[in-house]
């Protein structure tokens, strides 16, 4: 590229280039980047004018995304994907991410809350591409939504339909939290009630010592709520775990019912054996009429569904993949820019995916020069 500038230009082909980059990958809002440009190299060039060049690099990506980038995704492609949606306001982005090089594929940007009708029609999309290119679905991640089996099934047929572990896992956690502090609220009305001033009298005594007995352990049922819903405890955290629920036998059921719960994810056993470890889970819950009641969330059918991945060594577990990307656009959201529009939205996800691209070739180029400039000082 020519470092000249345009015709009837005032800056360089470079300055533009640095511009766009100071935005799209360091993630740098419009004024931030004009005070960089000033301070490093002293050109300025207003904020305005680099959201100008921003917006016109985004409608050249869109252009680019639907072609050249989709051509070379696909020649790595992994047969496996995660489909998410992202909400925006009044606009929903559908994506569809590689689930094993975590690279965005396709996108589409709605004006509205999707239905079964826009899923269905964004996966046909996806179909032909795979068609046109001779490649085969292998597995297909989502998050609990209602939005995505039917529309999947329409579309690929019986292609492995994997529900993300972390969002089921995320429900049973807030159910055994809120188990939890339903405790600590009974335990805390049980508090006998003090009168005014010192307790004089021997039965005034023994209340007050129960009070603080009960005072104190609320708080260390609040201070350590986490040990109940930790995936892994040490020796010293299990200690500790014994120590605030002794008394109180529902808790360390809640407890083992976790323990129970994350063994079924084990990647060691087959789907069959965690669907034998489920039922024997779901006989031991419905002896303890107040867990069952508590833990509605462990009888859903998604529970069964997120169990999918164990008969697939390849199939992910989870949507992460996809997830990244919303979290970066939440980010991005904050950062960059105030004014939402679906132009908008969807030339800086076009920008996003080029950035996404040039990674590997930029760490390559970072990873080149921090050796040649160890081995320049050892010499």
């Amino acid at each position: 590229m020519s470092d000249l500038a345009l015709p009837k230009s005032h800056y360089t082909h470079r300055v533009v280039a640095m511009a766009v980059r100071l935005v799209v990958e360091d993630g740098l809002p419009y004024r931030a980047a004009s005070w960089h440009l000033w301070r490093d190299h002293r050109v300025f060039v207003p904020f305005a004018t680099i959201q100008n060049w921003v917006e016109a690099g985004g409608k050249k990506a869109e252009q680019r995304i639907r072609g050249e980038y989709l051509d070379v995704a696909m020649d790595n492609f992994s047969g496996y994907i995660a489909a998410d949606e992202l909400y925006d306001g009044p606009f929903c982005v559908l994506s569809i991410v590689d689930n094993h090089t975590f690279r965005r594929l396709i996108y589409e940007v709605l004006d509205h809350d999707p239905n079964h009708a826009d899923i269905e029609r964004f996966f046909r999309t996806f179909q032909a591409a795979l068609q046109r290119r001779k490649l085969v679905l292998q597995g297909i991640t989502t998050d609990g939504s209602a939005l995505y089996p039917e529309p999947i099934f329409k579309v690929f047929g019986d292609v492995p339909h994997q529900l993300c572990e972390f969002h089921v896992i995320k429900e049973l956690t807030k159910a055994v939290l809120h188990a939890g502090a339903r405790v600590r609220r009974e335990l805390a009305a049980t508090r006998p009630k003090l009168g005014r001033g010192r307790p004089s009298s021997a039965a005034a005594r023994k209340a007050a010592r129960q009070a603080k007995r009960i005072e104190r352990k609320v708080g260390d049922l609040f201070q350590y709520r986490y040990l109940f819903v930790q995936h892994v405890l040490t020796p010293a955290q299990r200690r500790t775990l014994n120590r605030v629920t002794r008394g109180r036998p529902e808790l360390r059921t809640l407890r083992g019912v976790m323990d129970e719960v994350y063994r079924l994810f084990d990647r060691r056993c087959r789907s069959d054996t965690a669907l034998e470890k489920l039922a024997r889970l779901w006989r031991r819950v419905r002896r303890f009429k107040w867990i069952g009641k508590t833990l509605q969330k462990l009888f859903s059918p998604n529970l069964e569904k997120a169990l999918t991945f164990l008969d697939d060594k390849l199939l992910p577990s989870t949507s992460n993949a996809v997830k990244r990307g919303n979290r970066r656009h939440r980010k991005m959201q904050k950062a960059v820019y105030r004014v939402r529009t679906r132009s908008h939205i969807s030339s800086r996800i076009a920008l996003d995916m080029e950035r996404e691209e040039r990674t590997e070739p930029r760490d390559q180029t970072t990873y080149t020069l921090h050796v040649a400039r160890g081995e320049r000082k050892a010499a």
